[in-house]
């Protein structure tokens, strides 16, 4: 291993004690099968350090009531700790908290744009302009609210390395176009797309942008008012928050002109028989008791996220990738899908041979912890034309030593299923 490629010898992450961090997660020191866990599947959902799990063990033992409906001190309690969640959130992504709804995650997000923006506003023969690289939670939502509005939706193409043909998007979005929706960063390929350069062509057209940033904010910096998108959803349960939590910014004019999507308590100013007032956004698309201890968890992951340093952590997960994507290269037989210039810590890769499944089990027998199928982006898999991959997707608790037991572990794999 060349220091070129050592994560411990990289400027931005050489005063951050990695194996410290690392031994914040405690899911990381267990075994599976007799053999030291690693886990390679950060993108399907990362583990949880224990300042998160000891925050939301905390409110449940502390502070546990019901958020904005109680003048009694444990209500004050959580709802002060809920809100200041949001408000730390909407710091960390760089927007005003009063733009950011609080969700159970992107899909969530995605589908509250859907229903409350789009299908109001789309008519028969608007075009939603979708990528090639989507996950199916930014697809199925514009198929269901197209078929009940008439708009047809339209698919931007890849090139061979996995990014985006940017010359053939910017002519796909003619006069007929009113929204487009794409991934921030790719969960299959691991491409990043020029999220702040597509929003500038899309804003220039007239055309409203969605972004989904679930595999982006975990990973880099992210500053979402400096993107120019209209929506940006994420999700918590990746970037390090427990599961059933996540985020939609939206810019304050749509808020406002968007109606509810559920309805119920908390979401509204006063109800009577005859009409309902709606509360002021974002609490207008906060029906019914949301996941509090999961949000003040995903506050605690944004601290932990924060005091690392996303920069550092981009960083270390560069060279990681780097090191992987060298080590796998090296492997006869091992074809890796995505080749993006711009690239986070994701990669997809077969075995000559193999079935993807087949392979992903052999590998847990090692320790190994990767995931196999098509990674809810059945129209990518048909485009590359595979049923499905396996994907290593790393993290900042990741090590070179994993990544050296990986390629063993392969090369082992390989022998039995040849």
């Amino acid at each position: 291993m060349s220091d070129a490629v050592n994560p411990e010898a990289t400027p931005a992450s050489a005063t951050i004690d990695w194996a410290a961090k690392r031994a914040d997660f405690p899911v990381l020191a267990r075994t599976v099968h007799g053999k030291p866990l690693v886990y390679f599947d950060s993108a399907n959902t990362s583990q949880k350090p224990r300042q998160v799990i000891e925050t939301t063990d905390a409110f449940y033992r502390e502070h546990n009531a019901n958020v904005s409906r109680a003048v009694h001190t444990l209500g004050m309690e959580a709802t002060d700790a809920y809100e200041g969640a949001r408000t730390r959130l909407a710091a960390f992504v760089n927007v005003r908290a009063d733009e950011l709804v609080l969700t159970s995650g992107t899909t969530q997000a995605i589908n509250l744009v859907a229903y409350s923006h789009a299908l109001p506003t789309l008519g028969k023969g608007d075009v939603i302009l979708l990528t090639r690289m989507e996950h199916h939670a930014n697809i199925v939502p514009w198929q269901l609210i197209a078929e009940r509005c008439g708009a047809v939706i339209r698919v931007a193409d890849i090139t061979p390395e996995g990014e985006l043909d940017l010359d053939a998007l910017y002519r796909q979005m003619t006069a007929d176009v009113r929204l487009l929706a794409f991934t921030h960063v790719s969960n299959v390929l691991g491409t990043v797309n020029p999220v702040a350069e597509i929003c500038r062509e899309a804003r220039r057209r007239g055309i409203v942008t969605l972004v989904d940033g679930s595999q982006a904010i975990p990973h880099r910096p992210v500053d979402i008012t400096a993107l120019g998108c209209d929506f940006y959803a994420f999700t918590g349960h990746k970037m390090l928050g427990p599961t059933g939590t996540g985020a939609l910014w939206a810019r304050r004019e749509h808020l406002q002109s968007m109606p509810p999507f559920l309805g119920g308590g908390e979401m509204i100013r006063e109800v009577r028989f005859e009409k309902t007032t709606f509360n002021d956004p974002p609490h207008k698309f906060e029906a019914g008791t949301p996941n509090i201890a999961g949000i003040v968890g995903l506050g605690a992951a944004v601290d932990y996220l924060s005091a690392t340093g996303m920069a550092a952590i981009e960083q270390r997960e560069k060279q990681l990738l780097q090191y992987a994507t060298e080590s796998l290269d090296r492997i006869d037989g091992v074809r890796i899908f995505g080749r993006a210039r711009e690239k986070a810590a994701v990669i997809s890769f077969l075995v000559e041979g193999a079935h993807a499944h087949d392979l992903a089990t052999l590998l847990d027998l090692e320790g190994y912890a990767v995931r196999s199928g098509h990674h809810c982006a059945h129209p990518l898999m048909a485009y590359i034309g595979v049923p499905a991959t396996c994907r290593a997707s790393l993290a900042f608790y990741n090590t070179v030593e994993e990544i050296d037991g990986f390629v063993k572990a392969l090369g082992k794999v390989r022998k039995l299923l040849g």
